[in-house]
């Protein structure tokens, strides 16, 4: 097995074809979740403008390629998946049937550890270090709207009816409502940009925009395009201004959701539920298979679902001191968070205090 590593800007034209071919070989073979948006050569280019520690490992089998592995090192050798902190979905893109070893991988990268909270499934030489499984909502569309609607209806028709009417009566009040499954202004872009950081801080959590490489990185995949991946920025707009809007990654199969916010002025109208009817019903016409709703178990995750995929969370180590400092380190961290957010009874009033600390710091 010959691996090379390379800077993300080092990778031909020729290999990003081979990468691109080996997600849809993927899905074509069954592993759907290899087809992620997230799992793309774009996203990984777009991380290496943005972050100097990008590296990719091109695993070749008789001069060809035949599996791609992004991620992220540290002068150190510390390994963190690409995009590690608002990527969801990591892993290693490899044509079918394809075995590797964890450790030899590492060794060739340069890497004592590589840490994963977003692995796809499939990857069992990197399951061996997961601490954890979690699920990932799916909305399936791959069977039309239509037959999505009805079966959202079915599994909860409070919800969808509620979330219709608010969306009749927000076009009462507020004027004509209209949606643009791929705007491209870059105002609106930012406008999604104010409303998501105001959200952080209205719920006490840390603004991700705040941090200059995720900015960046959300305007290099806005200006992306090919035909297989595409940045997409998707507004509700009502009376002629844009009330919820929503900026994800869409691959040839899948919509991977990612920052969803609206205008709180129009928060009665529960403009954002409506946006994602909008987005199902805009996905299943150009015939995606499904949009990916992201790790984690919000309400509005549960009633939109029509199913859940599974992602991991752990580490893979070689023997090394570095390694073995980085997981007593990290570990413990984690596991409170996980703890946290898996018990209701410890979740809840953590997050009462985290908006209570998010009002006092807005009202300073």
């Amino acid at each position: 097995m010959d691996i090379g590593v390379h800077r993300p800007g080092e990778l031909t034209a020729a290999d990003r074809a081979a990468w691109t071919a080996l997600q849809s070989r993927a899905v074509a073979d069954g592993s759907a979740q290899l087809g992620n948006p997230f799992l793309a050569p774009e996203f990984t280019l777009a991380v290496g403008r943005c972050r100097g520690s990008a590296r990719i490992a091109v695993v070749r089998e008789d001069g060809g390629p035949v599996a791609f592995f992004p991620y992220q090192r540290t002068a150190l050798g510390v390994g963190r998946a690409i995009g590690l902190g608002v990527s969801d979905a990591q892993g290693l893109v490899h044509r079918p049937g394809f075995q590797w070893d964890a450790r030899e991988l590492l060794h060739a990268c340069g890497l004592s550890v590589w840490e994963f909270d977003h692995l796809v499934e499939g990857q069992k030489p990197f399951e061996v270090g997961a601490s954890g499984l979690y699920s990932s909502p799916v909305v399936d569309v791959e069977q039309g709207f239509e037959a999505y609607l009805a079966a959202l209806r079915k599994q909860s028709p409070k919800f969808t009816r509620t979330t219709l009417a608010k969306e009749r009566r927000l076009g009462r009040d507020v004027g004509e409502v209209r949606y643009v499954h791929d705007e491209r202004d870059p105002a609106v872009l930012r406008a999604l940009i104010r409303w998501k950081s105001a959200q952080y801080r209205r719920t006490g959590r840390s603004d991700r925009f705040a941090r200059p490489w995720i900015a960046c990185l959300v305007h290099q995949l806005f200006h992306t395009r090919t035909p297989s991946f595409s940045g997409l920025l998707s507004v509700l707009y009502a009376g002629g201004r844009p009330v919820a809007a929503h900026f994800g990654l869409r691959s040839r199969t899948v919509l991977a959701c990612w920052f969803p916010a609206y205008d709180p002025v129009f928060a009665r109208y529960s403009p954002g539920l409506v946006l994602h009817l909008r987005m199902a019903e805009a996905a299943a016409g150009e015939e995606l298979s499904h949009l990916d709703l992201g790790r984690g178990t919000k309400a509005y995750k549960n009633s939109l679902k029509t199913r859940e995929l599974y992602v991991s969370e752990g580490l893979v180590m070689r023997r090394h001191p570095v390694a073995l400092g980085h997981r007593a380190r990290r570990a413990p961290v984690r596991a409170l968070r996980n703890a946290v957010l898996s018990r209701p009874e410890l979740f809840e009033p953590a997050d009462r205090l985290l908006k209570r600390m998010g009002r006092f710091r807005e009202g300073v």
